[in-house]
């Protein structure tokens, strides 16, 4: 029970670190999009955890079905066929770039906002950021415990910021407007989409079960649930909390060389517990990129061609993407997920709320092909109640999606999703359509 305990926190902490590094640039996301109406703030952001609440209750559902691992991957290519497989996949691609690029942005922000000196400096520490989590990551996995742990001490700091913030006056700081530019409603629901890059990550516990060989099925689906409603509690927790305090407070749109979580902390703690809260927030952030960093060379590495003990030869990919060095390390993946990267990170001139437009478009697509697929077996099997749970979460994933389309921006990564899809999907044909293609997310995740 011990060795039991210390694993699921090990997991499930490490697999929260995306959603709870977000925390640090979608509040400003959405202040942003309300353009500085910290009134409609803390509705826009309980919008958000709501949605996330809606594609947990499924993902809860999902995890039941696949307790080997797979997520929406899996439920997709069960449904709808093998190839229907490559439309999440092809969307956790652009995730996982995009995760690394905005980690590695936001934490240069975190920089800059301790030490605004460095400030015309930012796009080269935001690419050698990128640079040295992919060096980092080159020389092997470096253990579900340090991710947990940068969580863990990111949230203790974030509860003394939000602790010492019930004891000061307000301070306001930053951009404030009482003209969001639309009605209360339509000011909310344009931005809110924003926002949801809260939640990218989520479903990550649905495939990242696939790593705990040393469970059988009822315990890898019971750590996949506790994952996963941990994480809701967590991040929804803080979310609200930072919300609320930066509403109370009054810290609005920051200037152009800080970062509003930053300014809160600024005003509601004293200087060496700020100096630590930046500090952790960096290094968090560099965890959720470095995660991304392994999981998606690891799909590759799963995709690419192999020859099995039978003798049989599967795979879509260039047999050079599963090449590894000795630790376990598919380095040419690693390579290409520096450049696109870095090339990401260097156009948004490394910065973080530059990416969030486009970032959470992409993870939405996978969420859309996981839910329905959920929705289709719950109507095969005639389970009335699950059907409806599936239908409202497919509806609220499909209406945060189609406004997301409404903004312009999104639709490019949503667009590259589609065409890598599109491109895996061609590779697959011509290689003779080989099995296994759904259970590939959850093959990426074996550790060797």
């Amino acid at each position: 029970m011990h060795r039991r305990g210390v694993l699921l926190f090990a997991f499930a902490f490490a697999v929260m670190a995306d959603p709870v590094s977000s925390v640090a640039y979608a509040i400003e996301a959405a202040l942003r999009a309300l353009h500085g109406d910290l009134a409609l703030l803390l509705p826009t952001m309980a919008l958000v955890v709501g949605i996330v609440v809606l594609v947990i209750v499924n993902y809860h559902q999902l995890v039941a079905r696949y307790p080997q691992g797979g997520g929406a991957a899996a439920a997709t290519g069960e449904a709808f066929g093998e190839g229907a497989a490559f439309i999440p996949i092809g969307a956790l691609i652009v995730d996982f770039v995009l995760t690394i690029a905005i980690s590695s942005a936001a934490g240069a922000s975190a920089v800059i906002a301790f030490v605004p000196a460095l400030a015309p400096w930012r796009v080269l520490i935001a690419v050698l950021l990128v640079a040295v989590v992919a060096g980092g990551t080159w020389f092997g996995h470096l253990g579900r415990t340090v991710f947990a742990v940068m969580t863990v001490a990111f949230i203790a700091l974030a509860v003394a910021v939000l602790v010492s913030g019930l004891f000061v006056d307000p301070r306001p700081a930053g951009t404030t407007s009482a003209d969001p530019g639309h009605s209360p409603l339509v000011a909310v629901a344009l931005a809110f989409p924003v926002a949801m890059a809260l939640a990218t990550g989520i479903e990550a516990p649905s495939s990242a079960i696939a790593q705990l060989g040393q469970l059988d099925d009822p315990g890898r689906r019971r750590f996949g649930r506790v994952t996963l409603w941990l994480t809701l509690g967590v991040v929804g927790t803080i979310t609200l909390a930072l919300t609320a305090q930066a509403v109370r407070l009054g810290i609005g749109v920051p200037h152009e060389d800080t970062t509003q979580v930053a300014e809160l902390a600024r005003a509601a703690t004293s200087t060496p517990v700020f100096a630590a809260f930046q500090l952790t927030t960096a290094l968090l952030l560099l965890s959720a990129a470095s995660s991304s960093f392994q999981a998606g060379p690891g799909l590759f590495k799963a995709l690419a061609r192999h020859r099995h003990a039978d003798g049989t030869t599967t795979g879509i990919l260039p047999a050079g993407l599963g090449r590894t060095n000795n630790h376990h390390t598919p380095y040419w993946g690693v390579v290409v997920f520096l450049v696109a990267a870095g090339a990401v990170t260097a156009a948004a001139g490394g910065r973080d709320q530059e990416l969030v437009l486009f970032y959470a478009a992409s993870v939405f697509v996978s969420f859309l092909a996981g839910l329905t697929a959920m929705a289709k077996f719950s109507l095969r099997e005639r389970r009335i109640g699950f059907l409806v749970v599936n239908l409202v979460g497919a509806l609220a994933v499909g209406f945060t999606l189609v406004v997301n389309l409404t903004r312009g921006d999104p639709i490019i990564s949503i667009a590259a999703s589609l065409l890598i899809a599109a491109g895996l999907y061609w590779l697959w044909v011509r290689s003779g359509r080989p099995r296994g293609i759904r259970n590939i997310a959850a093959e990426a995740e074996h550790e060797e």
